[in-house]
């Protein structure tokens, strides 16, 4: 795996490179072609502790993670195991035979999660045109974290979300 590791106002030292590397190449084992694949590691000075943020795409899907604690050390141990945690978590859906393209991991390698998740409900909702701050209003009368909605500028489907820092955020499609 080609790992390229990039500081955000935090010089990153070869022996925090050589750490990150090392912990990423527990992760080969669950790959198909790791050769192929390029890894993009940042680590950010945020206020009083490092934050590190691992971004692993796939040619099917996107594996990313994002860890803040005290220690650089400890944040890139938590997010390794978060990435190796998302995998053993998914590989029963990673092998159905509904998804057809999972040639991105060795499924042979994966040990799966002791707890298997599954749609428990489904829910149709009607989707009405409105702009942002409608969305977002109708979004935190409802309590939830998401509202999705048509955005009445283009037309087309939009979710409006709570961020982790307690700011908003869009998804539209293409």
């Amino acid at each position: 795996m080609e790992i390229i590791i990039r500081g955000d106002k935090i010089t990153v030292t070869q022996a925090m490179k050589d750490y990150i590397e090392e912990k990423l190449s527990k992760l080969d084992k669950y790959l198909d072609n790791p050769s192929a694949i390029r890894a993009k590691v940042i680590v950010k000075a945020d206020k009083d502790s490092p934050r590190v943020e691992v971004t692993i795409p796939l040619k099917s899907y996107i594996l990313r993670s994002e860890e803040k604690k005290d220690d650089f050390y400890a944040a890139v141990d938590k997010t390794i195991d978060k990435l190796e945690r998302q995998i053993r978590k998914n590989k029963t859906r990673l092998s159905s035979k509904k998804i057809n393209n999972n040639k991105d991991f060795a499924l042979e390698a994966i040990k799966p999660a002791k707890e298997e998740k599954k749609i428990t409900r489904r829910k149709t909702v009607e989707v009405k045109p409105m702009n942002e701050e409608e969305a977002i209003l109708q979004m935190e009368l409802l309590g939830h974290d998401f509202f999705m909605y048509k955005d009445d500028e283009t037309g087309k489907p939009a979710v409006v979300y709570r961020r982790k820092d307690k700011d908003y955020g869009v998804i539209t499609s293409e």
